[in-house]
Formats: structure tokens, C-alpha cells, sequence
């Protein structure tokens, strides 16, 4: 299938919404039977209290990041494809903040890498949200660490 650079499908940050389809799209191909996403969406509620909106900022290396993240998954999970992406900006209730894809020959591996994929990013990716709460109060949540 190739080595971890040509198994990356996408690995970005946008301003624009973001699609599931879009993603299993990228990373389809006959030689795997299993796709397994994520798709993390703007919930109502945080730690009991009401969610109004998020904004998302990313650092201006988060594009970069997002890429070697999406390469070290290929790279940790041979015969795997892999496609991410954040968004940033402002987002609603629904709204798709983060959305994953990976195919792999069988599911299990597929399953991992996906996991994985969506915890490094979490971990890894300087992006920040700002949270803002029915009651008009807000806060910063690091997606770092």
C-alpha cells in the first residue's frame, strides 16, 4: 500500500464544516475490509452545565502537526489509510469538530488506529477551545495534554 506518507489521506485544519463521507472517501480502497471513523461533535452540555457554542483557535502549526500526527498513525499501523481532520473557528451544537478515518485490511487494526489516531491528536494538535456556557460564562479548555 506503500510507506506512511502515501497511506496519509488527509491530515488538515479547516474553517470549513467538516464530513464523515468525505474522510471514508479518502481513505476507501480495495484491498481493505474494514473503515472505522470518528466523528466528535459540539455536545449541549459540559461538566453538568449548559453548552451554548465553542470556538476553536489553532496555533498556526496545528496544520503541520495534524500531518505528522496522521503520518506517525500510518506508520504505527502498517497497511492502514488515514484521513483527519479539526476544525477551528466558531462552531454550534452538532457541529462536527473533529472528524477520523481509517481503513485497514481488518477491522481490529482498524479499530486501533483510530483510537489511537484520535487520542494523539488530542494530545498533540495546538488547538485550544473556548468554551461558552448557556449562562454567558465561558472558559478555555487546552486540547493539549
Amino acid at each position: 500500500m506503500g510507506d506512511a506518507a502515501e497511506r496519509t489521506r488527509c491530515g488538515e485544519i479547516s474553517e470549513e464544516p467538516l464530513a464523515v463521507d468525505r474522510m471514508i472517501s479518502a481513505v476507501t480502497d480495495p484491498r481493505c475490509g474494514a473503515v472505522v471513523t470518528f466523528d466528535g461533535v459540539v455536545r449541549d452540555h459540559d461538566g453538568g452545565r449548559g453548552v451554548d457554542r465553542l470556538e476553536y483557535s489553532a496555533h498556526p502549526s496545528a496544520g503541520t502537526v495534524i500531518a505528522e500526527v496522521a503520518r506517525e498513525i500510518a506508520a504505527r499501523y502498517p497497511d492502514t489509510l488515514v484521513a483527519v481532520a479539526h476544525r477551528h473557528g466558531p462552531l454550534v451544537i452538532g457541529d462536527s469538530a473533529l472528524v477520523c478515518a481509517v481503513a485497514a485490511p481488518h477491522r481490529k487494526q482498524a479499530f486501533a488506529a483510530c483510537d489511537d489516531l484520535v487520542d494523539t491528536v488530542k494530545q498533540r494538535v495546538p488547538i485550544w477551545k473556548h468554551q461558552i456556557f448557556d449562562d454567558g460564562a465561558a472558559e478555555w479548555v487546552g486540547a493539549l495534554g
